[in-house]
């Protein structure tokens, strides 16, 4: 599966942005799917997840109640919905897709980098004033 994000930018704190994952080569139905991001400096760290066939989702604990992930199967493209930005953030977000043989939730919970296979190229987003 190939991945293509998009919907990055700067915006204002407490702002909000809508990143796109659009997917092509196969159905994300079958797929776990992560948001990561990279701030300058730091390790790429687990944002969010959905696994669309088991309507599964999860968040780690700092986008709570801000960020939304959902899915449009007719459109093959995950969303991550970003509400109340903060500077912290900020970085380089990266949509990442793992084939979910059996489970998603597995690949969601908890959120690691090295389980996923395929990747987006990644969209800046720049939380400032």
């Amino acid at each position: 599966v190939q991945l293509v994000e998009s919907g990055g930018g700067l915006v204002q704190p407490g702002g909000s942005l809508r990143l796109s994952c659009a997917a092509s080569g196969s159905t994300l139905d079958d797929y776990a799917i992560g948001w990561f991001r990279q701030a300058p400096g730091k390790e790429r760290e687990g944002v969010s997840c959905i696994s669309i066939n088991e309507h599964y989702t999860d968040y780690e604990d700092s986008v709570k109640g801000r960020f939304t992930i959902s899915s449009d199967s007719a459109k093959n493209t995950v969303y991550l919905q970003m509400t109340s930005l903060k500077p912290e953030d900020t970085g380089v977000y990266y949509c990442a897709a793992v084939r979910a043989y059996y489970s998603g939730t597995y690949y969601c919970t908890p959120l690691v980098d090295a389980d996923f296979g395929s990747w987006g190229q990644g969209t800046q987003v720049t939380v400032s004033s």
